[in-house]
């Protein structure tokens, strides 16, 4: 297959509301030459991540906007436009190919609009962008709710979030401590000729000079190390684990941060990892194997505790809550497609419809992490904030770490060129067993 046909394929789901790009992607990378894989990964992300501008360049282009029916083929003109504007693909390969998947889709008449407007965007494609670029939904190729969101909760940061957002991330590495230091994973790196270097914040991360295929690292079958994003790393740390202690962590497919917990402290009695769906807790079964690690995994709502608790109080527990993930667009992009600002109350109030479960299961003196990869202060302080106000037995402890920006409540990292993605964390103790 093309890989702009398969790219446009999976785009279309996403923008039809039917899937995210990593559910639809997948099935279309089947079909592609394993030579163009990555072509067709890139048409598909970077297309997402410049959907915002390439959309209101389409508007222009555009004499009426395509029909809901027709979400495959806005998908190719998007792909397209991605192709002349951000890709080295020469102006005549790129409207060509993108022109001649059309008759895969079964609407020839499509040829000669698609032809039409790709051609005019390459002759008037940068004049146009030029006099849209005080609208800054094109300025910084983020939805406009989510642009004015960041905006207003983030004035002085919010420019460089954005900036953030559509750069490339990096590939951090976590060094398994229960195999090597950091520094030692560092001089098995360099003797592979691999550059890299120490992460600022967690003790574990190392940060690649550049992305590379995780069988070329030293040891990775092994289990010496794992990729994982450095704000993610910091749970470990924050949650001051100690041997004998029974740790629940809530949400935890895929496993990252189920598997540092476990590397961090060897003498844990016990490990219990929960996800909503079976299906995801297949890929934290295959972290923990490859680390020769184990957890009880158990698919269920963390909310109904009367069909998992064992009425056995942890001593920790860590709470990555479902959220907008909006720390976390340049990872997926596709998120600037699938968010709605009518999302984020609902996520706040499942977050806090979380805690209030969670916390009867947490003995008094406990621990438990609140974490997010939102940016969002609705998703985060604002939601610890009400839990505190309602549940007199909770305290909230200062996080040991440098990382972010002190808030009312927790710390916000917000995502760095080259760095962190962007992270929330908050620490409560429970000081009584009774609520209020």
């Amino acid at each position: 297959m093309n890989p702009r046909l398969a790219a446009a394929r999976a785009l279309a789901a996403v923008l039809s509301g039917k899937a995210s790009l990593n559910s639809s992607l997948p099935a279309q990378l089947d079909k592609v030459d394993e030579r163009d894989r990555g072509l067709t990964q890139d048409l598909a992300f970077g297309t997402a991540r410049w959907q915002p501008r390439l959309d209101l360049l389409a508007a222009q282009l555009l004499q009426k906007p395509f029909k809901a029916a027709d979400a495959d083929v806005q998908a190719l003109l998007l792909v397209g436009l991605y192709q002349l504007f951000y890709t080295r693909i020469p102006a005549h390969a790129a409207i060509g190919e993108t022109v001649g998947c059309a008759d895969k889709l079964k609407k020839p008449w499509a040829k000669g609009l698609l032809n039409a407007v790709l051609r005019r965007a390459q002759r008037e494609g940068e004049e146009l962008l030029a006099g849209m670029e005080r609208d800054p939904v094109v300025r910084t190729a983020h939805p406009r709710w989510l642009q004015k969101a960041l905006k207003a909760f983030w004035p002085e940061q919010w420019e460089a979030i954005c900036a953030a957002n559509n750069a490339h991330p990096p590939m951090i590495l976590r060094v398994n401590r229960r195999h090597h230091s950091r520094d030692a994973y560092l001089a098995l790196l360099a003797e592979a000729g691999i550059g890299a270097s120490a992460c600022q914040y967690s003790r574990d991360g190392i940060v690649l000079a550049e992305a590379c295929d995780v069988r070329g690292l030293p040891g990775f079958a092994e289990g010496w190390v794992s990729v994982q994003d450095e704000a993610a790393q910091l749970s470990a740390d924050l949650l001051e684990l100690a041997p004998g202690q029974r740790v629940l962590d809530a949400c935890c497919a895929p496993g990252g941060k189920t598997c540092h917990l476990l590397e961090a402290e060897a003498g844990l009695a016990h490990m219990v990892a929960i996800d909503l769906e079976a299906k995801r807790l297949t890929r934290v079964r295959e972290n923990l194997d490859r680390l020769q690690l184990d957890a009880e995994l158990i698919a269920c709502d963390a909310r109904d505790t009367a069909s998992w608790w064992d009425g056995k109080p942890f001593q920790r527990i860590l709470l990555d809550a479902p959220c907008s993930a909006t720390g976390v667009i340049r990872r997926h992009p596709d998120i600037k497609l699938t968010r709605q600002a009518d999302d984020i109350p609902a996520l706040a109030t499942l977050q806090g419809e979380l805690l209030d479960a969670l916390w009867p299961t947490l003995e008094v003196g406990g621990m438990l992490l609140y974490a997010t990869c939102s940016t969002l202060p609705t998703e985060n302080t604002e939601v610890i904030k009400a839990f505190l106000a309602r549940t007199p037995g909770a305290r909230e402890l200062d996080l040991a770490t440098e990382a972010g920006l002190r808030q009312p409540h927790g710390r916000q990292l917000l995502a760095l060129e080259g760095g962190h993605d962007g992270f929330y964390y908050a620490k409560l103790i429970k000081i009584a067993a009774s609520r209020g």
